[in-house]
């Protein structure tokens, strides 16, 4: 059993049923339930994965996937003053976006297993606390990669 932490995009690939990427999310998500593992993402992605639905006028996507984020099967984390610290040291060694420094100084802080990303900049970084960063196009989770 895993704490595998998602990014924004990996939800937003999941509940909007993104044609290229739903599926392969879909599959990880039926896998990591199988295997037991633990989903977890920052309460900052609440926030990310709500401002599209929201813009196009989706109130009912919107109130969806509040709830599906929310409902309790997926751990949120917090953003402590830890995680501030943790983002100041990961913006300024690594120059990657603020949004992406949250993501990841959240999952560090928390010592996850896995970081998820759609993000192929993420992937070769380092981030002490996150013993693996990889991209839904490895094979991490095979089983139901097409």
């Amino acid at each position: 059993m895993s704490r595998v932490y998602w990014d924004s995009m990996l939800f937003i690939y999941f509940l909007e049923t993104n044609p290229q990427f739903g599926p392969i999310v879909a599959g990880i998500l039926k896998e990591m339930i199988e295997r037991g593992d633990t989903l977890c993402t920052s309460v900052f992605t609440i926030g990310e994965v709500l401002t599209g639905p929201r813009k196009a006028g989706l109130d009912a996507a919107a109130d969806a996937a509040r709830q599906f984020l929310c409902g309790g099967a997926i751990d949120l984390l917090p953003f402590q003053i830890e995680t501030a610290e943790c983002f100041s040291r990961i913006r300024a060694t690594t120059g990657v976006s603020p949004a992406d420094a949250i993501h990841l100084a959240t999952a560090s802080i928390a010592g996850v297993d896995l970081f998820l990303t759609g993000d192929r900049k993420l992937i070769t970084l380092q981030v002490p606390g996150v013993q693996f960063i990889a991209g839904i196009d490895r094979r991490v989770y095979s089983k139901y990669h097409p």
